[in-house]
Parts: structure tokens; C-alpha cells; sequence
């Protein structure tokens, strides 16, 4: 039997965080009048809609599910079939009385999306998929050392790598990356990587001659969950311990950003008032408690059989802040993740015990806390939610 190990602590790097950050403040969006383009702008998502989420159908069945008149959906579909985005696939198959309707389809592999994700501690990931989100190519680079400067030339790098290998006309670009990133895709702060107002987005876009989109890449992992993991509801949160601790809400099919973009971050919520210092200057925050770097090197300090006390130790604590947002919102759905021997057993174990001790029952009874520690996919589909959002109009 091979010897239990604990998992390596690695290099520390700085951790997401709100360091001294000048309070943003959300615009208000601009009243301007409706114009034609805008009309057809969002009938063309409708019909896209429609075609995505219910499968092939007629041009009479997407008039009728949309609220559209035929002659729009007719003139939309042709427009849609030439850019290559929907194709006449003929009639519908079946015994039925008169002249059998002709059906539409979403080409899935029409266009490429290329999206990258920038959370992990020793490399940048990144990937070519097609609109469902099906990985047709995928590249790494390591990070190694970088921050600022370096770590933001190879974003650069990748994203040149992974468009280059796209097969298909590129669609969009779409990046996860951590800390605050407000609502134009400018990086206010992240701290992991070294950066401040960097406007990536916007770079991506001039450089590559492709609409560009950034969020943070827990609450792209949200968006995943919620369009790509069958997550049967509206309203959910996913927990990562990865790097910091780092919180995204869902509410109503929506993310919760918000005023200042920061929502979520509960790494630095006390849940200890005679803990630990933290870098933060104030102690015993949930970060010393949770996050992977410190869990790990707590256990490689310990014996092998305090492990799953420590594990568990770490579980009530986020627990103990969890429980006061379940609360408040009602939800039932939580997901953990982080690296998989931290997250699954004794931690996910106690978080729900504590969870169950401090809440009521009528809010705790329909409660699913679950892990997909290691769905190392999230924020690279998260990636895809906002270019199929932001250019289609589907999600």
C-alpha cells in the first residue's frame, strides 16, 4: 500500500485580495433611445435562442416560441444561414398530414470561441470550443515566476497560440481571471498576478480584431455550473479554496457583481478574532482557514492522523460564514472547489454540518452542498458563457 502524502504546498504567490483598492462605483447604463439595429440586434438572439436551447425547429415553430411574425423569423434565418450560424438541415422525418415543414439548426461548429483561464498558480490554460462548449483544441503555459509585466505578455502569448489553432472563424474571446474586474473588463485588482486597471479586454480586442470579454474566474465558474452542469436551478453559489477564497452568487439566473464589482470576496470575513494575522493586517480571517496554501501547510506540519481534524477544522469555519448567506438568500444549492484531497471527505462533511446546525430547518431542508473539486473546466466554459452571451445572445 503506498504511503498516504500530503498535498505539496508549492511556492506561495500573492493572493487575491482587497488591498487597499479605491472604491469603484457602478455606472449607472445610459438611457438612449431604441433604434432599428437594436430591434434586430435582439430578434437575431431570440431566433438563436430558441434554436440553442430547444433543438431543431421550423421557421413556424420559432415564430410561434419567440413572439415573432413569420416574415421577421424567414428574414433572420437567412441572414442566419448566410454568416453560417444556422443551417436548413430539411424536412422533419414522421407520418404527418400535409407538406412536412422544413427544420433549422444552430451549426455547432460553425465558429470557435477561444477562452483562457488565468487562476491556476503555475500556469495559464486555455482552450478553443465550439458553441456548446466542446473542447476541439487545448493549450497550457506555464507561469512559472511571472507577475505584471511577464504574466500579461503571456496572456498575449497564449491567446495568439489558441487562435491560431482555431479551425473555424473566431466568435469571441472569453477570460477568467482572479480578482476585480469591473463591468468593461478592466482587471481593477488582482493581486495573484500582479496587476492594476489593467483594460485586457479591451486590449484582447484591438489586438486580435475580436470582441474580448473578462470576469473573474469564480464567477465564471458560477456561470458554468449554471448553463453547463445541469445545475436545475436559478440561484446557487460556488466556493473556491484554490487561491485565496473566492465566493460567486447567482440569483434569479443572474450573477451578483456588486456596486464595487467585489461581491464574493469573503476570504478576509473574520471567523476567528484570536487567529492568526493576517496579511490583511487584521486576524483570524476565513482565508488563513480555508484556502489550499494554508490548509496545506497546516497538514504538513501535522501527524498523518490529525489530518482529517484538520480537515475537518477548516470545513467548520467556512461553514460558520456560509451559513449567514444561505440564510439570508434562501439558497439551496452550493458548490465547493478546490483541490480535490482538500475539498471532498471531512471538509465537505463539516461544512454542511455546520451549515445544518446554524440554520433554520425550513432553510436547510432542500440544501445541496456538493463538490466538483477538479472540474478543471469551469472558469474555461464560464469563459464561453460571456462570448455566447455577449455575441449571440443565447445565455
Amino acid at each position: 500500500m503506498a504511503e498516504p502524502t500530503v498535498p505539496p504546498a508549492g511556492p506561495r504567490r500573492p493572493q487575491r485580495g482587497l488591498l487597499q483598492v479605491p472604491a469603484l462605483q457602478r455606472r449607472p447604463p445610459e438611457r438612449t433611445k431604441a433604434s432599428t439595429l437594436d430591434s434586430r440586434v435582439h430578434n437575431r438572439s431570440l431566433v438563436l435562442a430558441t434554436l440553442y436551447h430547444e433543438g431543431p425547429k421550423s421557421r413556424s415553430e420559432i415564430a410561434r416560441e419567440s413572439g415573432l411574425s413569420a416574415p421577421t423569423v424567414s428574414a433572420l434565418v437567412a441572414d442566419l444561414e448566410e454568416d453560417g450560424l444556422v443551417a436548413d438541415i430539411g424536412p422533419r422525418q414522421g407520418a404527418r398530414l400535409g407538406k412536412p415543414a422544413r427544420l433549422v439548426r444552430i451549426e455547432d461548429d460553425a465558429v470557435n470561441l477561444v477562452v483562457l483561464d488565468l487562476s491556476h498558480s503555475d500556469r495559464f490554460s486555455g482552450a478553443v470550443l465550439n458553441l456548446r462548449g466542446e473542447i476541439v483544441e487545448r493549450r497550457d503555459i506555464p507561469l512559472g515566476d511571472a507577475l505584471g509585466t511577464a504574466a500579461h505578455a503571456l496572456v498575449l502569448r497564449l491567446t495568439a497560440d489558441l487562435i491560431e489553432a482555431a479551425p473555424r472563424r473566431v466568435l469571441g474571446i472569453g477570460v477568467g481571471s482572479p480578482g476585480i474586474i469591473d463591468d468593461t473588463g478592466v482587471i481593477r485588482l488582482a493581486a495573484h498576478l500582479g496587476w492594476t486597471d489593467l483594460p485586457l479586454a479591451a486590449e484582447l480586442s484591438e489586438r486580435f480584431g475580436v470582441p474580448a470579454y473578462v470576469g473573474n474566474d469564480v464567477n465564471l465558474a458560477a456561470l458554468a455550473v449554471l448553463h453547463f452542469r445541469d445545475a436545475q436551478t436559478q440561484n446557487l453559489m460556488v466556493i473556491s479554496i484554490e487561491h485565496g477564497v473566492g465566493a460567486a452568487l447567482v440569483v434569479g439566473g443572474k450573477l451578483v457583481e456588486g456596486e464595487q464589482f467585489a461581491a464574493g470576496e469573503i476570504g478576509h470575513v473574520t471567523v476567528d478574532e484570536h487567529g492568526e494575522l493576517c496579511r490583511c493586517g487584521r486576524r483570524g480571517c476565513l482565508d488563513l482557514a480555508v484556502n489550499a496554501w494554508h490548509l496545506n501547510r497546516r497538514l504538513a506540519q501535522a501527524a498523518e492522523e490529525q489530518w482529517p481534524d484538520l480537515r475537518a477544522e477548516a470545513g467548520r469555519a467556512l461553514g460558520a460564514a456560509l451559513a449567514p448567506i444561505i440564510s439570508v438568500l434562501n439558497l439551496n444549492k452550493i458548490v465547493l472547489t478546490g483541490p480535490p484531497e482538500l475539498v471532498e471527505g471531512e471538509f465537505l462533511d463539516a461544512v454542511l454540518e455546520v451549515v445544518r446546525a446554524r440554520t433554520l430547518g425550513p432553510v436547510n431542508a432542500a440544501l445541496d452542498l456538493r463538490s466538483l473539486a477538479g472540474d478543471t473546466d469551469l472558469t474555461l466554459l464560464g469563459g464561453a458563457c460571456l462570448v455566447l452571451a455577449g455575441e449571440l445572445g443565447v445565455l
